[in-house]
């Protein structure tokens, strides 16, 4: 990454010539920086775990353990769970006291992570390049060996439901995505949230936490990705010996994600007493392996991002931006397009004053129309130029690289090559985004979740109604 970013400096610092050879000149250089980008290395080992790498020239490492778990493989009785392991993973295992293991990560320098999501659980860990054996091995023994003490479960238990307190109080867009998958994927797994509600925290013991691992720590649910500087015979010789007794069968039938089913619908969370409404709407989008997936991105860059303390605004290539600012009609949005394996969810999330709920959903849902039918080569050229600069600053250094293999290859089984993504990226044309505009946000139910002084905000059926234009 870090060639790539030379590249583009040298080349900013280059004289432009006019015309469209120098544009070509600049694309092909740029294909070729990507060309030479190190190649993400991936095997399988016997038991089913793979094991991916990217060489990188630096002496900070990330390694990480990726793992098919998360609040979508849960139900309601047992929802929560893999969040709550989340949070006792590191409180010691049967080999070392969580005294000793915060000891040993400290000397050395090292920082462990764990995160989870709705299709994930990810262990992480930033070291030196030299310390990458030991980090590996200390991950496999937190997920294989936990400790789950009952005093550490009671003591997780407290802070869980704290932070669940907190979330509800403070971070009311999280709330809000919340609400929208739940309405979104109402009576699917898709729809839990990745807490769990809070009488399943409060029943959640160390016996259930040890029976989500036996269930769920499979090597072939596994991926272990490094990037930094190794080598991936070393990695491999350093899973077998770590990870080679992870079971590879499972006691009955496997996790399996089960099918979803997207429901046009909406919940309103009415509190007078918030200063501004939040509110997101969206649609069904694709798989993240989808052949739509690239076009839905930059169709999701096209309605962009901004915020009322961005500079320029009325000069800012989003109409809706421009609209926002010039009529001051939100104080920040946000277009997203979130993938899972199957489907996925395309949309916008706003806040704004009580009074213009309106108003900004009118500007929304007509700059949507406006996509699906009328955009230009010129607005799609520009927001797949924007899509580059983002995609590629996501992967800059050991941590995002390290994470990106993670997933791709726990999702598709490999990664693809950023020159590869490069290309499918200049394929996509207006037509393609009309059409995918047309087939996925077009006359489509969408699904609604607000929360706040929310009175202002159309009702459902008339946000139903204008996701389609009269054309003559």
């Amino acid at each position: 990454m870090a060639s790539l970013l030379k590249l583009s400096s040298a080349l900013r610092r280059q004289t432009i010539v006019a015309g469209a050879r120098a544009g070509s000149s600049y694309a092909a250089a740029f294909r070729s920086a990507l060309s030479n980008e190190p190649a993400t290395e991936v095997t399988t080992l016997d038991s089913g775990l793979r094991v991916a790498s990217e060489t990188l020239p630096t002496n900070v490492a990330t390694v990480g353990l990726f793992l098919d778990a998360g609040a979508r493989y849960e139900d309601k009785e047992n929802n929560g769970t893999a969040n709550f392991f989340e949070h006792v993973a590191f409180k010691g295992t049967t080999k070392r006291s969580q005294a000793a293991l915060e000891q040993e990560v400290e000397n050395l320098g090292a920082q462990l992570d764990a995160k989870t999501g709705r299709e994930r659980t990810v262990f992480t860990a930033r070291c030196l390049s030299k310390d990458v054996p030991k980090l590996v091995e200390i991950l496999s023994d937190v997920v294989q060996n936990p400790k789950l003490d009952d005093a550490d479960v009671k003591r997780a238990r407290e802070v869980i439901l704290g932070e669940i307190e907190q979330v509800d109080a403070s971070n009311l867009r999280k709330v809000v995505f919340d609400h929208l998958h739940s309405t979104a994927f109402q009576g699917t797994s898709l729809g839990n949230s990745v807490y769990g509600p809070s009488s399943n925290i409060r029943s959640i013991k160390g016996d259930d936490l040890r029976g989500y691992v036996n269930s769920h720590f499979k090597a072939p649910r596994m991926v272990l990705a490094v990037a930094g500087d190794v080598r991936q015979s070393e990695l491999e010789k350093l899973a077998d010996k770590h990870l080679g007794k992870v079971e590879s069968t499972f006691d009955g039938k496997p996790p399996q994600l089960t099918a979803v089913r997207f429901t046009g619908s909406e919940v309103r969370v009415r509190d007078d007493s918030i200063p501004l409404a939040h509110v997101a709407v969206a649609v069904e989008g694709c798989g993240v392996n989808d052949s739509d997936a690239l076009a839905l991105s930059v169709a999701s860059t096209l309605i962009g991002t901004w915020d009322r303390t961005f500079g320029g605004g009325v000069n800012n290539a989003s109409k809706l931006a421009v609209a926002s600012a010039h009529d001051k009609l939100c104080h920040n949005f946000q277009s997203f397009n979130k993938m899972y394996r199957d489907t996925g969810l395309w949309g916008i999330y706003f806040e704004c004053d009580p009074l213009l709920c309106e108003d900004m959903l009118f500007n929304v849902q007509n700059e949507w129309m406006r996509l699906c039918t009328m955009v230009t080569d010129g607005e799609v050229e520009r927001a797949k130029r924007q899509l580059k600069t983002r995609l590629l600053a996501k992967l800059e250094g050991p941590q995002a690289i390290c994470k990106d293999i993670g997933r791709q290859v726990l999702e598709s089984g490999r990664r693809e090559p950023l020159h590869e993504v490069e290309r499918r990226l200049e394929n996509v044309t207006a037509q393609n985004v009309r059409e995918v505009g047309m087939k996925y946000i077009f006359d489509r139910c969408p699904a609604v979740a607000a929360v706040g002084p929310v009175e202002n905000l159309p009702d459902y059926m008339r946000i139903r109604s204008s996701m389609s234009w009269v054309r003559l």
